[in-house]
């Protein structure tokens, strides 16, 4: 039997790609209903090669006509609707941090805890919300598990360059705005970021909080400890590049057990969601630009770390608009469906 699927926030950059995935993966959709506000109700939008599907509007819509609802409509639409989506009996998965750290909402990547789905049910105690973690999260959890399993990881340090795509399409409009003003030598307003962001880094994503660090680099934190394992210790920096469509992540990680590095090599090989791309010679890792369209997390630059005891240093690359949001959003639709409707 087919699921009847929703798609909020469908005219925006993630919300397309959540069409665009679930017909790559072909999904097994009886119905898909696309929703945004009211002004975009009438339009028309690609699913699938040879299929449009109408824009409806979110505000009117009956979300007991469907089985599951991939959210992203930014976190006040989420709060405001995925309750009473969920009340409807439709399982929402949300894009946004409304719900991430709310106890009775597992906080999902298939690859790392895809048992925990099942606890997003009214019947286990859920609310029939399942949150999707922080893009930069998603990709680093991916990488971190297989090497956890092996050697518990005890501390992470990583340092993020984050595409302007994770700012949503206006920040990568303003990105090409920007850069194509520098070379006619129009004036530069920021508006999306807080500088400039063509030929600039910026290390300032999200507010800022009481301790120095951003609500990005502390959501990093939380996620990973609420996905993986809340013993691990980790202190991110996070920086915005003038990159369109992919996160990179340097990441160092100091284990309890002693790692072997050619072992972890093997270990992520194998593991799934990853791909191992790591020869110590030019071109011999993978860079925003490659990863960009593609679902697996890459991992590059793989060696020992010397300064402690049992450490290793990675570069970890993913598309963050996939793996980081629309991906990983229907790969949890996928686990709910085998869970949870299958039996329907």
């Amino acid at each position: 039997m087919g699921v009847r699927v929703a798609v909020a926030g469908a005219t925006g950059a993630v919300g397309r790609e959540m069409l665009r995935t679930l017909a790559e993966r072909q999904f097994p959709c009886d119905e898909i209903f696309a929703l945004a506000s009211a002004k975009s109700a009438g339009k028309e939008l690609s699913y699938g090669d040879d299929k449009t599907v109408t824009v409806q509007s979110l505000d009117k819509f009956d979300f007991a006509q469907a089985d599951i609802a991939l959210f992203s409509a930014g976190g006040d639409t989420s709060k405001a609707v995925a309750p009473t989506a969920g009340e409807a009996g439709c399982i929402v998965i949300d894009n946004s941090s409304a719900f991430r750290m709310d106890e009775d909402v597992p906080l999902i990547v298939p690859e790392v805890n895809p048992d925990a789905a099942k606890n997003c049910l009214k019947a286990n105690g859920g609310r029939n919300i399942i949150a999707n973690p922080n893009c930069s999260t998603a990709q680093l959890v991916v990488a971190l598990k297989p090497l956890h399993d092996s050697y518990g990881v005890k501390r992470v340090i990583v340092s993020t360059y984050q595409a302007t795509s994770g700012a949503g399409a206006a920040g990568m409009d303003e990105l090409f705005n920007q850069t194509k003003g520098v070379f006619v030598h129009d004036e530069i307003k920021p508006e999306k970021f807080t500088k400039q962001i063509a030929f600039n880094a910026i290390p300032h994503i999200d507010v800022f909080m009481d301790d120095g660090f951003t609500k990005e680099e502390w959501k990093m934190t939380a996620e990973t400890k609420k996905i993986l394992d809340p013993k691990i210790e980790l202190a991110a920096h996070c920086v915005r590049i003038p990159v369109f469509i992919g996160h990179s992540e340097a990441v160092f990680i100091e284990t309890d057990k002693p790692i072997d590095e050619a072992e972890a090599r093997e270990l992520l090989r194998d593991a799934p969601g990853v791909s191992v791309i790591d020869h110590r010679a030019n071109e011999g890792y993978v860079t925003p630009i490659e990863a960009a369209g593609e679902d697996a997390v890459y991992i590059s630059r793989l060696r020992r770390d010397p300064t402690v005891e049992n450490g290793l240093v990675f570069w970890c690359v993913s598309d963050n608009l996939r793996k980081g949001a629309a991906l990983n959003s229907v790969q949890i639709a996928e686990l709910v469906v085998r869970q949870s409707l299958s039996g329907r």
